[in-house]
């Protein structure tokens, strides 16, 4: 099923976005850079909150799991379709509804009474974070010229960096300071005067319009996408508590099938000149490819471990929100210091080695981390997990700098927007996996052992395995990031 649109005269977008002046792009840029950082800063503060949160709310292994989970799930589910729906609809009406949607999700949340309606607001969080989030780069590209994009985009990376280092801290920082005795809830409360600010600037400052050309919104396509990742999602969130009966085997063996039926319907769209949600064309690109299993591989295994890791010190060894952000922070040390120094001419220079020595040395690191938890006793400390987590950070710089340019290399500039779409698509699509199976595995061993150091191992196991498959793919990509594909900024 299709809703076909007919968008606004060509070029109505570009031609308002033409006749902005320097200061409202920046007051546009700034408006939706705030939303940006935003939806980076609630995607990472439940996992410091989650310890908080389950001892208040009395809420089981299983509420807990969905509650890291529902986000991610709801924000991979209907990224692609929201940032089709900015094409169809108009980018800032699409933003607009997307902080409208933020600001009640927030409130909900920060306001729900039972673990269930906290569940239930954080999939509506995600949700709206999808119709909000495509549209900042859809401005970016509307605003500003090619050669200005590099340094806007730089800047928003900067932000993004800057706002998953600080999620943590101001987490715990406002769970220590236990605002009116709200303990964690004034962690999404928070939002709500944000999102009060957004709006007014969104409708202000925001250039209206949309693409100007025919295009659809693909019902059928979605329920298909969300039907086959639930289908796999599900069994692995609710199979462990309910014993695994039968029908969850069935559910996650039915979303290959209907993953299938998704694809098949993409190539057909395309090879009779409609509009699929995801191109089909893109995949022949070998970087495009490799890179985005590559990213499916390290995204399913870095979440997985904040969640256990935050378990570990809170629930394990009675350590505090703040006192577990502060140990993470060895963690972002090591990444920034890795992709400060080295983005700029070594990493660029290494290529595909980038990926594959980033890889192993995070996966180094994740197994030192496991050996040292599961080894110590009561007694653990900071500074005992210091070195392994510094290393660990040092992984994710290598990684980081050069995964998303050698996804995008081969890809045709007029098919960028669409293959950034699936490439954040599937890095939350791997979260919400990661997370899922993370989960299982932890809770599993945690009920057959009651230990805290054991269960994280057993995850641990797991994480560095899909870290050396990740390793290996990465062998498969392109010697060189095409040029022109990676622009540094300084």
């Amino acid at each position: 099923m299709t809703t076909t649109i007919t968008a606004s005269p060509t070029g109505s977008a570009q031609a308002r976005a033409a006749r902005y002046t320097p200061g409202r792009r920046k007051a546009a840029l700034l408006v939706v850079a705030l939303a940006f950082v935003m939806d980076l800063m609630d995607a990472t503060i439940v996992t410091i909150a989650l310890p908080t949160i389950q001892r208040t709310m009395h809420a089981s292994d299983t509420a807990v799991h969905w509650m890291a989970t529902a986000y991610t799930l709801a924000f991979a589910l209907l990224l692609i379709t929201g940032g089709r729906l900015g094409d169809v609809l108009g980018y800032k009406k699409m933003f607009i509804a997307g902080v409208a949607g933020f600001l009640v999700a927030s409130l909900l949340v920060g306001l729900a009474p039972t673990p269930d309606t906290l569940i239930v607001a954080r999939l509506a969080q995600g949700a709206a974070a999808a119709l909000m989030v495509p549209q900042v780069l859809s401005v970016v590209q509307l605003l500003y010229k090619a050669e200005e994009r590099t340094q806007v985009n730089g800047m928003l990376g900067g932000l993004g960096m800057l706002a998953t280092t600080l999620a943590p801290v101001v987490t715990g920082l406002l769970i220590k300071a236990d605002i009116g005795g709200l303990s964690w809830r004034p962690i999404f409360l928070i939002n709500i005067p944000v999102c009060l600010a957004a709006l007014p600037l969104a409708a202000r400052y925001l250039p209206g319009g949309r693409a100007g050309h025919r295009l659809k919104v693909d019902v059928a396509d979605t329920i298909l996408v969300i039907a086959a990742i639930g289908l796999l999602v599900f069994p692995l969130i609710e199979g462990r508590e309910l014993g695994w009966p039968a029908w969850a085997y069935a559910m996650a063996a039915a979303s290959v099938p209907v993953l299938g039926v998704f694809a098949w319907q993409q190539r057909r769209k395309a090879a009779h000149g409609g509009s699929p949600l995801v191109v089909p064309a893109l995949f022949a690109h070998r970087s495009f490819s490799v890179g985005l299993a590559v990213s499916l591989l390290l995204f399913a295994t870095v979440p997985g471990f904040a969640l256990t890791f935050s378990l570990l010190l809170q629930q394990g060894h009675g350590f505090s929100a703040i006192h577990t952000v502060l140990t993470a922070l060895f963690l972002t040390a090591g990444m920034v210091l890795a992709a400060g120094a080295l983005s700029k001419k070594a990493i660029p220079a290494m290529g595909r080695w980038s990926l594959v020595i980033g890889t192993i040395v995070l996966a180094g690191g994740t197994a030192a981390v496991a050996v040292i938890a599961s080894h110590a006793g009561p007694g653990l400390s900071s500074w005992q997990l210091a070195p392994a987590l510094f290393v660990m950070g040092a992984g994710m710089g290598l990684v980081a700098v050069p995964l998303l340019p050698f996804i995008l290399s081969g890809v045709h500039p007029d098919e960028a927007g669409a293959a950034s779409g699936v490439a954040s698509a599937v890095q939350q699509v791997g979260g919400a996996l990661g997370i899922a199976v993370a989960g299982e595995v932890f809770f599993g061993q945690l009920t057959a052992t009651a230990s805290y150091g054991h269960a994280f191992a057993a995850t641990a196991i797991v994480q560095v395995v899909l870290l050396a498959a990740a390793a290996a793919l990465s062998l498969a990509l392109p010697r060189r990031i095409a040029p022109g594909a990676y622009q540094p900024t300084s």
